[in-house]
């Protein structure tokens, strides 16, 4: 196969995923309406306040990571395959993450919504549905399922798509990060309003879609178009000290990191050597 047609096939993906997301979207209304699932948020646990614990990280000098729980991606495969997601969490939690990233999409990364809900159960830390939103059906299923913040990726939506479902996720109680790859999508990101005082938290995904290369310049680059104060949240290509030293000499001081994680025996310690070494 041609490197072209390899770059068409990685290019190809995240239609692929959405494609399947539609899919997924109609099977699950058709079991639960979403009237009916509505009716569940007023069993919801009470959120955990998401951003609230990356801006405690930051405010004390420490970087927030925000620790991922993954078993596999479709570029990768099979990451960990002796995946327990309550371990992973309090691990993670001893390791001083400030929040937990879960996926949820089965199809492309062997993520499950019972994965979110063992792993929230397990430890203290607000958590992140890592899935591919493109619903309002999804943000209320979210909510209901325990999740504390949600994923908008700028390039799966459009203008009014973004939007509406960045006001929904925030009208049912739901931090928001917002994941861009380019200085247009960040424009769109930032336009966003503040709801009820409270701002989307901004992510640069250093894996370029198209490529699947992945440059830790791509976050340095965005960071110069940060309005002051605003944490950025460097996603992506994480792995070793100078990477964090490099991040955090530039002002980036949140960070989403999870392969590296995921391939030590126990991920907490992992991250504690890696973000607050002795």
């Amino acid at each position: 196969m041609s490197q072209h047609a390899t770059a068409a096939g990685r290019a190809d993906i995240l239609q692929r995923i959405l494609d399947r997301k539609a899919e997924e979207i109609a099977e699950r209304s058709a079991r639960v309406p979403l009237d009916a699932l509505r009716a569940r948020l007023v069993d919801a646990p009470p959120t955990r306040g998401f951003a609230a614990a990356v801006d405690a990280k930051r405010a004390a000098g420490l970087p927030a990571v925000i620790a991922e729980v993954k078993k596999a991606s479709p570029s990768k495969g099979v990451i960990r395959a002796e995946f327990d997601p309550p371990a992973i969490a309090r691990s993670y939690e001893a390791g001083g993450a400030a929040c937990l990233s879960v996926l949820t999409d089965i199809d492309f990364f062997q993520g499950a919504d019972a994965y979110l809900q063992q792993a929230r159960a397990a430890c203290a830390l607000p958590v992140l549905r890592k899935d591919f939103t493109v619903d309002v059906y999804q943000i209320v299923e979210a909510r209901v399922l325990g999740a504390d913040c949600i994923l908008l990726i700028v390039s799966a939506l459009d203008a009014a798509q973004l939007s509406s479902l960045y006001r929904e996720a925030m009208a049912v109680g739901l931090d928001v990060l917002v994941e861009v790859h380019d200085a247009d999508e960040l424009a769109r990101a930032l336009a966003l309003p503040a709801v009820d005082g409270r701002l989307p938290l901004i992510g640069v995904n250093n894996r370029n879609l198209r490529t699947f290369e992945v440059s830790l310049d791509t976050s340095l680059a965005l960071k110069a178009a940060m309005p002051e104060g605003r944490a950025l949240v460097t996603e992506s290509g994480i792995a070793t000290r100078d990477d964090v030293e490099r991040m955090r000499a530039a002002g980036i001081d949140v960070f989403l990191v999870g392969e590296s994680f995921m391939r030590d025996p126990e991920p907490g310690v992992a991250l504690q050597r890696l973000f607050f070494p002795a």
